[in-house]
């Protein structure tokens, strides 16, 4: 714990790093999975699936309906979503308790994306990373709004005295 700001603040701020973490590895899995992904796409759609099956990957990666541009749209979510995270944590930590709320809000729709995400039947490793943001993203909102983090943003917490080992 720094002696500048709570314990509650410096979890929220890991979490929130944990979770940018966590977003860095989803997005290089769909970079290295991105076959994958196209396969799991491409069985969920009926036109689709009868392509996969009959004719391979290659013929639904060149067909006449353009598979999702998973890597750029993934690549582009992260750095803003990092990038906005990591800003708002900055503001948090500096003592503006408007960035407790930006930061909650964000951490709301990231759960909304990552419910939307698994509604579309992704693959087992991206369902496991989706499964596993949940309750860091649930920590991270309880730190957020714990009692110390207020009294910080409100200027009314006091850091604990630093006890002297010597005496």
């Amino acid at each position: 714990m720094s002696e500048h700001h709570p314990a509650s603040v410096t979890w929220a701020r890991r979490l929130l790093a944990a979770l940018v973490a966590l977003g860095a590895l989803n997005t290089l899995l769909i970079v290295v999975l991105h076959d994958q992904l196209i396969r799991s796409w491409a069985d969920g759609r009926k036109d689709m699936r009868r392509v996969l099956r009959t004719q391979g990957l290659e013929a639904v990666k060149n067909g006449e309906v353009h598979v999702p541009a998973f890597i750029p749209v993934a690549l582009t979510l992260f750095v803003v979503m990092a990038m906005l995270i990591w800003v708002l944590a900055a503001f948090l930590r500096g003592g503006y308790g408007w960035a407790r709320i930006a930061l909650t809000v964000t951490l709301f729709f990231l759960a909304v994306g990552t419910i939307a995400g698994l509604r579309t039947g992704a693959p087992l490793t991206f369902t496991v990373l989706a499964v596993l943001s949940f309750p860091m993203e649930a920590a991270a909102a309880y730190f957020l709004w714990h009692r110390d983090t207020g009294a910080y943003l409100q200027g009314t917490w006091v850091a604990p005295e630093p006890q002297d080992a010597g005496v």
